[in-house]
């Protein structure tokens, strides 16, 4: 028996007060929905179909995972009918999970228990205790069994007080849930097509119900509004910092650090406060991250020490580098071992070999830099001659001087050494000082332009 999940994403989230619809809201750096399909892509799904409708062709084009079915819920009618508009392309042999699109924090263990917990051709619904039930609907048991799903609207004041609620979660055999859709009515306060009213049908039809409860109340979090969202963002982000904690990562303050992506440390990474990470981050053993620090798309290699309130995207170094404090590694930065990046210094898409120093007020474009070379402050590539790029080349050993203008394209040679305050347009030789300065010149009777005063 195959298994078909169900997404339903149709919800215009006004709420939200967005122009962007409530499935693509950004949560730890991806749309709540991707959150939602990574959980479905570990049960092993058959078919994967997503309900869509406020702002179908944004979040069609925003969701780019492959062999999702799309299935279009034109008017919204309720949580019933948007189920009945996947199920043509449902096959009846398959079990049906249906998930909703605006809870993200689901985990795939807790579905997985779900499906293993409910017998084929049984009915099951993902239940959870709550301290506040309001709002939600409730779950009526008879003998330890669900009977049915009364919504807050429409629940009697003795159902009001039952705590266990109904998370939007349920399992069903395909074939039936097609039958129990087609007698579907609307007869409600909210004259909506109600999927948990299948519930009532499954119990009439003998087939079990089993109300399986979700571990805690975090997980099954739906997101309506911005402060829900802030809500599950904190919520997510603690359980992805406890994980690296278990993996053994130390953090100064755990509920002061972010991660957008995914973040993979190694033995004996140490994160300071108000570190960011985004996208696909790697540290290596013993690395260090200070405060205030973001790193984007990078690599860095073992006992690294990121001091703060750098920035660094699509980097990568080796081990023992050391970066920073105010930082900035571009796209295409690639540092070898031990090297130096120091404060107020950029670096894109350049190499710069082992043991090489860059330590103040330095742009470094487009270069490739050899081993143990020193860059002195205020040192610039000119690498844009206003059309193209252009490279600059500084072999093994070199000493560059401070505030050196290196104009592209240009080679430094092996133990070369470029005078403080040159401007080099053509290649300096190896083992060679280079100096490009104008003569000293004073202007008698020269005089400081005064300020006019104004009348």
């Amino acid at each position: 028996m195959g298994l078909s999940i169900i997404i339903l994403a149709a919800g215009q989230g006004t709420r939200m007060r967005s122009d962007l619809p409530k499935v693509l809201q950004p949560l730890a750096g991806k749309p709540v929905l991707a959150h939602v399909l990574a959980c479905a892509e570990d049960l092993v799904a058959t078919d994967v179909c997503v309900v869509y409708g406020h702002g179908g062709e944004t979040v069609q084009a925003a969701i780019a995972t492959p062999g999702i079915r799309w299935a279009l819920q034109a008017e919204q009618l309720g949580t019933g009918h948007a189920v009945q508009q996947a199920m043509p392309g449902t096959a009846d042999e398959n079990r049906v999970l249906v998930l909703a699109g605006d809870v993200p924090l689901l985990t795939a263990g807790t579905l997985k228990r779900l499906l293993a917990e409910t017998p084929d051709g049984d009915m099951a619904v993902l239940t959870v205790d709550m301290a506040d039930p309001t709002g939600y609907g409730r779950i009526v048991r008879e003998d330890g069994g669900v009977k049915r799903i009364v919504e807050q609207k429409d629940a009697n004041a003795s159902q009001l007080k039952i705590a266990e609620i109904n998370t939007g979660v349920i399992l069903c055999p395909g074939g039936r849930l097609k039958t129990w859709l087609d007698k579907m009515g609307n007869d409600n306060s909210q004259g909506e097509y109600y999927l948990t009213d299948v519930i009532a049908m499954a119990v009439a039809d003998g087939v079990a119900v089993h109300g399986i409860k979700a571990e805690n109340s975090a997980e099954v979090m739906g997101i309506n509004d911005k402060k829900q969202l802030a809500q599950a963002e904190r919520a997510l982000q603690a359980r992805l910092v406890d994980e690296l904690m278990q993996q053994g990562v130390g953090f100064a303050d755990p509920a002061r650090v972010d991660i957008r992506g995914t973040l993979k440390c190694g033995r004996d990474v140490f994160i300071d406060i108000n570190a960011v990470f985004e996208g696909d981050v790697e540290l290596g053993d013993g690395t260090q991250v200070a405060s205030n620090n973001l790193i984007r798309d990078s690599r860095l290699g073992a006992n690294v020490v990121i001091h703060s309130n750098c920035h660094i995207e699509g980097a990568t170094t080796g081990s023992d580098c050391e970066i920073g404090p105010f930082a900035r590694l571009r796209p295409g930065a690639a540092l070898a071992n031990k090297v130096k990046i120091g404060n107020f210094v950029e670096v894109k898409k350049s190499t710069i070999a082992d043991g090489s120093k860059v330590n103040h007020l330095t742009y470094i474009g487009d270069a490739e830099i050899g081993t143990a070379v020193n860059v002195g402050a205020g040192t610039i590539t000119c690498n844009y001659d206003g059309v193209n790029k252009h490279k600059t080349s500084i072999g093994d050993n070199a000493s560059i001087g401070s505030n050196v203008n290196l104009v592209a394209p240009v080679s430094i040679g092996k133990d070369a050494t470029i005078g403080a305050g040159s401007t080099i347009s053509k290649s300096a030789p190896a083992g060679q000082l280079t100096v490009a300065r104008t003569r000293q010149t004073s202007v008698p009777g020269w005089k400081r332009p005064e300020k006019k005063e104004t009348k």
